[in-house]
C-alpha cells in the first residue's frame, strides 16, 4: 500500500474529475484539509467560477472520499519546526509536508512552487499517480 498526502488543490482536482483512487493507495491529510477545501470552494462560488450546485457536488465527493485526517500534537510540532526551517510565514503548507515526512510515502500537490520548495525533503507525486488504472489490452490480444 502506498500512502499519499494530498493538499486542498489536489482534493479539488480529484473532486472535479470524480476520480477513482486506486484500491492499493491510502490518502492522508491534516485535519485542516476540510477547512481549506471549504474556503477554496466558497471563494470560487463568490468569484463566479463555479455554481453552488457544483461546489456542493465537489464537497459531497470529498466527504465520501476514503481519506484519513490527522492533526495530533506530534504533527503540529513537526509542522512548526519545518515552517521555521524553511522560513515560511505560516504553518499551513508545513502541515502537509510534515505529515508526509511522518506518515506517508509521497506528497501530491499541483503547486509547482511548493513542490520545488520541499524537493529533497519529501517525495513529490502527481495526481495521476493516485488513480485506479484501467485494464490495458494485452498486446497478444491486439
Amino acid at each position: 500500500m502506498t500512502r499519499f498526502v494530498i493538499g486542498p488543490d489536489v482534493a479539488l482536482h480529484l473532486a472535479r474529475q470524480v476520480a477513482v483512487i486506486a484500491a492499493d493507495h491510502q490518502l492522508v491529510a491534516p485535519t485542516l484539509l476540510r477547512s481549506h477545501v471549504l474556503s477554496l470552494l466558497y471563494q470560487a462560488v463568490r468569484r463566479g467560477d463555479v455554481t453552488q450546485a457544483d461546489a456542493d457536488r465537489q464537497l459531497d465527493y470529498l466527504r465520501g472520499l476514503r481519506i484519513r485526517l490527522l492533526g495530533d500534537r506530534v504533527l503540529q510540532r513537526a509542522a512548526w519546526r519545518l515552517a521555521e526551517q524553511l522560513g515560511w510565514e505560516d504553518t499551513f503548507d508545513a502541515e502537509y509536508v510534515a505529515l508526509t515526512r511522518l506518515q506517508a510515502d509521497a506528497f501530491v500537490t499541483l503547486d509547482a512552487g511548493l513542490a520545488m520548495a520541499v524537493q529533497g525533503l519529501v517525495t513529490i507525486a502527481e495526481p495521476r499517480d493516485l488513480l485506479a488504472r484501467t485494464a490495458e489490452p494485452n498486446a497478444a490480444e491486439a
